[in-house]
């Protein structure tokens, strides 16, 4: 049985998705709240209250002018420098938090043995999440949409030879608290990531996006040191095991669009309104 949470946040997706398809003719509260069959009342209540916004600035959020003008401040200041995120108020970007350690080569090749990974699920505000870890820390996290014995079988084809545990950690309830907005544990989330020399400097420069920032995947390669790498730095992007911690949903395309994204642009969308909602509180 799904959560009221999940409830929820299968609500205000469904609603975004109607915002961001028809934005143009600027929708009122009334043909929005009637999409998800509430009353204008209570969806403007439920919509606020899990934003933090109304319905019509979570839409200027959303809409591609908006991306366009975060875009043209994404750029070396952004990246480099360190700023309050807004969701506790003392938050510092990723980069300087998250300590990223890729397998070794041996890890690698055999396709995880003698790794033991823990593995629980839990409630987000986007959605059910897989998380996993070792004891180096996080693995994977990635959403689930298609029942939790998919989302396993995933996992396991991942590291097919990893021996497997049903078991929440610290590594995972420390990652878990970003979800709540508490960023008290943020110094002690690392990832143990399996990837290429490549994709690992790819993700690493991802975590210097700051929260409510985007970049696109020219700016991205730059950054990263592979210039005119696009393409490929856009198939590391997509490769990316760690949902949100990780955040791939701040990359778009350079006209502005909000592109693809693994798991849903419905669900992409929604993470780049609830943060930059509250960078804007």
């Amino acid at each position: 049985m799904k959560s009221q949470q999940e409830l929820d946040y299968e609500r205000i997706a469904e609603a975004i998705t109607f915002l961001k398809n028809n934005f143009k003719t600027h929708p009122k509260l009334d043909e929005a709240a009637e999409h998800i069959h509430l009353s204008p009342f209570h969806f403007q209540r439920m919509f606020q209250k899990w934003a933090g916004v109304t319905p019509k600035q979570f839409l200027q959020y959303l809409s591609v002018e908006h991306a366009k003008k975060l875009l043209m401040n994404t750029n070396a200041t952004l990246f480099d420098t360190a700023y309050e995120t807004g969701l506790s108020g003392t938050g510092r970007l990723y980069d300087l938090f998250v300590k990223v350690e890729g397998m070794t080569p041996g890890e690698y090749k055999n396709g995880g043995a003698a790794l033991v990974i823990n593995y629980t699920f839990a409630d987000t505000p986007f959605g059910c999440v897989i998380v996993a870890s070792t004891n180096k820390g996080i693995c994977h996290m990635a959403f689930v949409d298609e029942g939790e014995k998919k989302a396993l079988e995933n996992l396991q084809l991942i590291f097919p030879n990893a021996i497997y545990n049903q078991l929440a950690d610290r590594n995972q309830q420390n990652a878990l608290f970003v979800f709540n907005q508490d960023w008290s544990k943020l110094d002690e989330i690392k990832l143990h990531l399996k990837g290429t020399d490549f994709q690992i400097k790819v993700w690493e420069t991802l975590l210097s996006v700051p929260t409510g920032g985007l970049t696109t995947y020219a700016d991205l390669a730059n950054k990263s040191g592979y210039i005119g790498a696009s393409r490929a730095v856009g198939t590391a992007v997509g490769r990316n095991p760690v949902a949100f911690l990780i955040p791939c949903h701040r990359v778009i395309k350079s006209t502005g669009e909000i592109g693809q994204y693994h798991w849903g642009t419905a669900r992409k969308n929604v993470i780049i309104g609830w943060e930059a909602a509250r960078k804007h509180k």
